[in-house]
């Protein structure tokens, strides 16, 4: 509201409390100046000042004032100020106070709140619940959805206080009680409700139950564009990254529902997961289709990120080149393009220039970075990043950093430095990280370092990869006790060596080869 307009409300507010300060009168006046914290407090409190002023409205629009303006210390203010007046009996006001501390994650005033209400409403439940479920307590939110028709009181789940309930069921992973609440909507009629079906369609989503996900979506008879996100994300969290392209397909070519950023976002993201560029290429020209989506924030990464996964660096750049605003993920997916595809030395060029143009690496960053040296042979440099990211960045080196590391050194044929990185390292070596070494022992043929690996091997739970590259190594060198020894290990603890598979495209079909 313009600056005018608050003057002219506050004027007449003023009028109002000199000629007839009656609630009914100076409510609506209050309401207006709810995007105004200064201008609504001042009439607040000049209308407390009169005792007959105010009523519960008042204190209903005070707190819902402090939750859009996270005003914590004078919604306490209001608070005392209702146990004072005796206000606070009020239901509506409970509930009101309730939407207030929930709204701002204080749990521990809620529930106590909460239970000071003798007898707690829909409203009050529902509040309770959705609260306490966005607060991270979900748990606590299905005790409390399974207690709402327990007590004396009975009170019966509107769609709201369901929706609430299916949400919290998605973040843990409960499908049996997402079923049985899908149930209970069908039963009192709200399953026509759309928001319950997609609350319904991503608890299935999320619990990888992907044909009842499937089944409700043909069966809805109403789908808006969470309907068919929804679907296409359980596909493609799921791995299913074909059938999540065939619904945006499907999504776009029946114009049920205009696909919005988060689709695109999803669609994307699985395209890039399985490197078929020519499906990404479909979902760029449709994104080119679109005025109002552009290639910039997180669309423009994450088609960055399918053009890079894909190996196409040429259509990755020029996507870079079109994001305006460049933030670190931006510069990390090409850094790790680069390094992915062959092209150390520029990714470590790629990375001073994103030094120069001030924006901070991250975690992600120093991987590119990292794996780009060791591809490159640039040790020295490596090294140096490495020191940079611990004592200028202050990121905590994780494994796959040591990994960068440890590779960069085998693949120069610098065991010893290995060697003397690995007894520095505060964690124990992982797989992946001996996998790699021992692939340099290959390489190099340094058998002596292989030895020093397989005896610090033993008694470890490493993958069937990193096993059968050193029974390989045996029996290469024919040392067929030994690479029996090995296999007879991996068959032993039932490890078996994952197949390696290709994507081999053509047009807009795509074939799985198993190796």
């Amino acid at each position: 509201m313009k600056g005018q307009n608050l003057n002219q409300i506050a004027i007449l507010a003023q009028q109002q409390l000199l000629t007839n300060p009656s609630p009914q009168l100076l409510n609506p006046l209050l309401s207006l100046l709810t995007n105004s914290r200064n201008a609504f407090f001042h009439l607040y409190n000049q209308m407390l000042s009169h005792p007959f002023s105010h009523n519960h409205y008042t204190f209903t629009h005070a707190l819902k004032t402090c939750t859009s303006h996270h005003a914590r210390s004078k919604a306490l203010e209001v608070h005392a100020h209702l146990v004072k007046s005796g206000h606070y009996l009020d239901l509506f006001i409970q509930n009101a106070l309730l939407h207030f501390y929930l709204a701002h994650h204080d749990v521990v005033s809620a529930s106590r709140l909460f239970r000071s209400i003798p007898s707690p409403d829909v409203v009050s439940w529902t509040s309770l619940i959705s609260g306490l479920a966005k607060s991270g307590f979900q748990a606590q939110a299905l005790h409390a959805f399974c207690s709402m028709n327990a007590g004396p009181d009975n009170v019966k789940p509107n769609a709201a206080t369901l929706v609430a309930a299916l949400n919290a069921c998605s973040s843990l992973g409960a499908l049996g009680l997402g079923k049985c609440i899908h149930a209970y909507g069908v039963r009192v009629t709200v399953d026509g409700n759309v928001i319950f079906r997609n609350a319904v369609l991503d608890v299935y989503a999320k619990c990888g139950s992907l044909k009842n996900a499937e089944n409700l979506f043909d069966k809805m008879f109403t789908r808006d564009v969470i309907s068919w996100t929804t679907l296409l994300t359980g596909y493609a969290r799921g791995g299913y990254c074909e059938e999540a392209f065939a619904v945006f397909k499907r999504m776009v070519l029946s114009g049920e529902a205009e696909p919005n950023e988060a689709t695109v976002v999803t669609v994307l993201t699985a395209c890039a997961s399985t490197g078929t560029l020519s499906l990404g290429q479909w979902v760029h020209s449709y994104i080119d289709s679109r005025h109002d989506l552009v290639v910039d924030g997180n669309i423009g990464n994450a088609l960055l990120n399918m053009y890079v996964k894909c190996g196409d660096m040429k259509m990755g750049f020029r996507v870079f080149d079109m994001i305006v605003h460049k933030d670190v993920i931006s510069w990390g997916t090409v850094i790790c393009g680069l390094a992915m595809n062959g092209y150390g030395k520029q990714a470590v060029e790629l990375f001073s220039r994103m030094l120069v143009h001030g924006v901070e690496p991250d975690d992600v960053t120093f991987i590119g970075v990292l794996c780009a040296c060791s591809h490159a042979g640039l040790v020295n440099e490596g090294v140096m990043f490495f020191k940079a990211m611990r004592d200028c960045y202050g990121i905590v080196p994780q494994m796959r950093h040591y990994g960068c590391m440890v590779d960069m050194y085998g693949r120069a044929g610098l065991f010893e430095e290995a060697e003397a990185f690995l007894g520095s390292m505060p964690v124990e070596a992982e797989g992946p990280i001996w996998g790699a070494l021992l692939q340099a022992c290959k390489v190099h043929g340094n058998d002596k370092m292989s030895e020093w690996i397989r005896g610090h091997l033993k008694g470890k739970n490493v993958g069937g990869g990193t096993l059968a590259l050193l029974s390989n190594m045996y029996a290469s060198s024919e040392r067929w006790d030994d690479a029996n020894k090995v296999r007879k290990s991996m068959r032993g603890t039932g490890l078996k060596k994952v197949a390696g598979c290709s994507w081999v495209e053509h047009r807009l079909d795509s074939n799985l080869c198993v190796a």
